[in-house]
C-alpha cells in the first residue's frame, strides 16, 4: 500500500524484516521441539538461537533467491551463513516450505487483527461520545433521500455504533479463526515430523494447531477473515456516505472539520468539500476488493498448489494496511464532526409540518375513519404542501372532512415533536447496555 494511506505499526507487520524474523522463530522453536524429542542434538538446537539478536540481511536473502528461485531456501541458506553450516544442518528437519509460510502468514494476520481491534475500540468510543452528546438533537429521518419522520442525531450515531459493535465481534471471530499454525510436513501427514513439534511451535507463536492441514492451512479460514474485513469496509462507507449527504450545501446538517489554512478547491476559494469521507468511500472499495480473491483461494489442487500465494502476498498487507488507515481516519472524522442543530430543525420544517402525516393518518383511523379514506384525506392536504407551499397543519384545520373526525386540539397535538423522541432512551439502553 502507498505511504499516503499507511500507518507505521501495521506496515511493520508486513515488512521483510518482520517476515524473516517470524520465519526464524518458527524454525528455532521447531528445533527446540525436535531436540526435546531426541530427533536432533540439543547443541544444534541451541546453536540456532545464536541468531536471536541478528538483523537478517534482506538484500543478501534476495541475492540468494535470485539464484535458487526459492524464498525459503534462500532464507535457510542465509541462516546457515550466520550460525554455521554444521550447526544449521538440522534446521527445517521434516518440514516443508508451507509450514513456515502459512504459519507466518497467520501470525501476521493475527497481529494485524489485534491492531484493527484496537482501531475499532477507538471508533466505538468516538461514536458513543457523539451519540450521547446529540441524543436529543432532533433531525429529519429520510427514506429514499426524501423527508420521512423526525429522528435524532444521537440515534444516527447510535446505529453506527451498533453496526461497528457487530463488526468488533466479527473481527474477534476472524482473529480466532485465523489463529492456527501447521508444522505437518509434506502433504500434512506428519510422516517426517512429530505432531508434538507443531504443538510446541504453535504455543510459542500464539496459535492453535490446525486440526488437519494438507500441505497448507485450509483457505476457508482466510476467506472468512477477509470477508469480515470487507464487511467492516462496507460499514465504514455506510457512515461516510451519511456524512457526505449531510455536508451537501442544500442540507448542511453536519460537515467535516475544516482546519485553519485548509483549502477546498484549486479553482473555487469558497469550497469546503467532504474529502475525508470521499476518501473513505474509495478505501472501502479497496478493502472489499480482497474478498472475492480470498474466496477463490479456497479451491486448491489436491493437497497443495500455489495459486493462492501471489494473491495473499498482495491482499494480506494491502487490505489490513488500508483498513487500519480507514478506521483511524473515520475515528478522526467522527470525533471532530461539526454538527448544525439549527440547520437540522430548519430542514425538518422546510415542508411546514408535512413530516407529521402518519400521526394524522393513525389518528383518523382511530377516530373511526377507514384507512383508505384516512389516507386520501391526509394525502390531499399533503399534496398542497408539496405543490403549493401550503402549511400542512393549517390545511388540516381548514378541512371540514378532517374536522368531522378530529378536533382542532387533537390536530394540534399531532404536531408535537416529543412524540417522535419518547423512546430514544429505550433505544440507547439497548445499544449501549449501560
Amino acid at each position: 500500500m502507498i505511504p499516503r494511506y499507511s500507518r507505521p505499526d501495521m506496515v511493520a507487520i508486513w515488512s521483510p524484516e518482520t517476515k524473516f524474523r517470524i520465519w526464524y522463530e518458527i524454525e528455532a522453536h521447531a528445533c527446540d521441539a525436535q531436540a526435546d524429542l531426541g530427533v536432533i542434538p540439543r547443541e544444534n538446537a541451541e546453536a540456532v538461537w545464536k541468531a536471536r539478536d541478528v538483523e537478517f540481511d534482506v538484500a543478501r536473502i534476495d541475492e540468494i533467491e535470485a539464484v535458487t528461485k526459492h524464498d525459503v531456501i534462500a532464507f535457510l541458506t542465509h541462516l546457515a551463513e550466520i550460525i554455521g553450516n554444521d550447526e544449521a544442518r538440522f534446521v527445517h528437519q521434516g518440514m516443508t516450505s508451507s509450514d513456515v509460510l502459512d504459519t507466518t502468514f497467520n501470525v501476521q494476520l493475527v497481529r494485524a487483527a489485534d491492531i484493527l481491534i484496537e482501531d475499532m475500540k477507538g471508533l466505538l468510543a468516538a461514536l458513543k461520545r457523539r451519540a450521547l452528546e446529540h441524543k436529543d438533537t432532533v433531525r429529519i429521518g429520510r427514506s429514499h433521500g426524501i423527508h420521512a419522520e423526525p429522528t435524532t442525531m444521537g440515534l444516527t450515531f447510535a446505529r453506527f455504533y451498533a453496526e461497528m459493535d457487530r463488526n468488533m465481534t466479527r473481527l474477534k471471530t476472524a482473529r480466532k479463526e485465523i489463529a492456527t499454525g501447521a508444522i505437518s510436513g509434506a502433504v500434512g501427514t506428519f510422516a517426517n515430523i512429530d505432531p508434538a513439534v507443531e504443538e510446541h511451535v504453535c504455543a510459542k507463536m500464539g496459535l492453535e494447531p490446525e486440526p488437519i492441514s494438507t500441505q497448507v492451512i485450509p483457505r476457508d479460514r482466510h476467506a472468512a477473515f477477509f470477508a469480515a474485513l470487507g464487511v467492516v469496509g462496507s460499514s465504514i462507507e455506510n457512515i461516510a456516505i451519511e456524512i457526505r449527504h449531510m455536508q451537501r450545501t442544500e442540507v448542511l446538517e453536519a460537515e467535516e472539520f475544516f482546519s485553519k489554512g485548509q483549502k477546498g478547491s484549486s479553482a473555487m476559494p469558497h469550497k469546503r468539500n467532504p474529502v475525508l469521507t470521499e476518501n473513505l468511500t474509495g478505501l472501502a472499495r479497496l478493502v472489499r476488493m480482497a474478498v472475492i480473491p480470498a474466496m477463490e483461494n479456497v479451491a486448491l489442487w489436491h493437497e497443495r498448489d500455489i495459486s493462492h500465494s501471489s494473491v495473499e502476498r498482495n491482499i494480506g498487507p494491502d487490505t489490513t494496511i488500508t483498513l487500519d488507515f480507514a478506521l483511524a481516519r473515520l475515528t478522526q472524522v467522527v470525533d471532530k464532526l461539526v454538527i448544525y442543530p439549527d440547520n437540522m430543525l430548519a430542514n425538518m420544517n422546510k415542508f411546514r409540518g408535512l413530516v407529521m402525516s402518519q400521526r394524522v393518518l393513525l389518528a383518523l383511523t382511530q377516530a373511526g375513519v377507514s384507512r383508505e379514506d384516512s389516507y386520501k384525506l391526509v394525502q390531499r392536504n399533503a399534496m398542497k404542501v408539496w405543490e403549493q407551499g401550503k402549511d400542512f397543519k393549517t390545511e388540516l384545520l381548514n378541512d371540514a372532512d378532517v374536522l368531522k373526525a378530529l378536533s382542532p386540539e387533537e390536530i394540534e397535538e399531532k404536531f408535537d415533536l416529543g412524540y417522535h423522541t419518547k423512546h430514544v432512551d429505550t433505544i440507547f439502553a439497548r445499544v449501549f447496555k449501560d
